[in-house]
C-alpha cells in the first residue's frame, strides 16, 4: 500500500488517522502533501498496470490479462498486511484499464475528470466511471475485459458504501474543501 509507505517515509501520521482513514491517494492528499498524493496515485495505478502488462507480454490471452489486473486490484482493496483493510481501488482500476485497452483508460479518465470538474466530488466521479467503463467494453465487443472491469466496478461500489450514504444525504466532501 503505497499511500501508507509514502506517508510513513515522509514522517507523517498514519493514513488511518487522517480523513477517511483510507490508504489511497485522495486520503494522502488530505495530509497537504500533493507530491505524496501524486506519487501514491501513480504507484497504485502502476502496480496493477504492471501485473496486467506482464500477463499481456507473457501470454497475450485476454482472460489472463483481465485476471492479472483484477487480482492486483483485489489485493490493493484487501491487502493481507493491513488485515484486509485497503484502498478503494480507483487508481488501481485506472492502471488496470490502461493495460486492458488504452481507449477504455481514456474513456475512464474523461468520465472521471468531467464529473470531478462539474460536481467537485471525487467519489461520485469514481462511481460514474465504474458504470461507464464496462459499457465501453460491452459496446467495443470485448466481453472478457467487460467482465474484468465489471468485477472491479462492483468492488468499487462496495468499497464506496459510506461515500454513497454521504452522497445520498448530501454530506460527501467536495474536492478542495477544507
Amino acid at each position: 500500500p503505497f499511500g501508507m509507505v509514502l506517508t510513513r517515509a515522509a514522517g507523517l501520521r498514519h493514513n488511518s488517522d487522517i480523513g477517511s482513514g483510507n490508504i489511497g491517494a485522495t486520503n494522502v492528499l488530505r495530509t497537504g502533501r500533493k507530491d505524496l498524493a501524486l506519487a501514491t496515485l501513480l504507484l497504485d495505478s502502476g502496480k496493477a498496470a504492471i501485473a496486467a502488462f506482464v500477463a499481456r507480454w507473457l501470454s497475450g490471452d485476454p482472460g489472463l490479462i483481465a485476471m492479472a489486473g483484477s487480482l492486483a486490484f483485489f489485493g490493493h482493496c484487501f491487502p493481507v498486511f493491513l488485515k484486509f483493510k485497503g484502498g478503494k481501488g480507483v487508481a488501481t482500476y485506472f492502471g488496470t484499464l490502461l493495460a486492458f485497452w488504452w481507449v477504455a483508460f481514456l474513456a475512464a479518465a474523461a468520465s472521471w475528470l468531467l464529473v470531478a470538474f462539474v460536481m467537485r466530488i471525487s467519489s461520485l466521479a469514481a462511481l460514474v466511471t465504474a458504470i461507464v467503463v464496462p459499457l465501453v467494453f460491452l459496446f467495443a465487443g470485448q466481453p472478457t475485459f467487460m467482465i474484468g472491469s465489471g468485477f472491479m466496478s462492483l468492488l468499487i461500489f462496495y468499497r464506496h458504501r459510506a461515500n454513497i450514504t454521504r452522497l445520498i444525504d448530501g454530506s460527501e466532501p467536495r474536492i478542495g474543501a477544507k
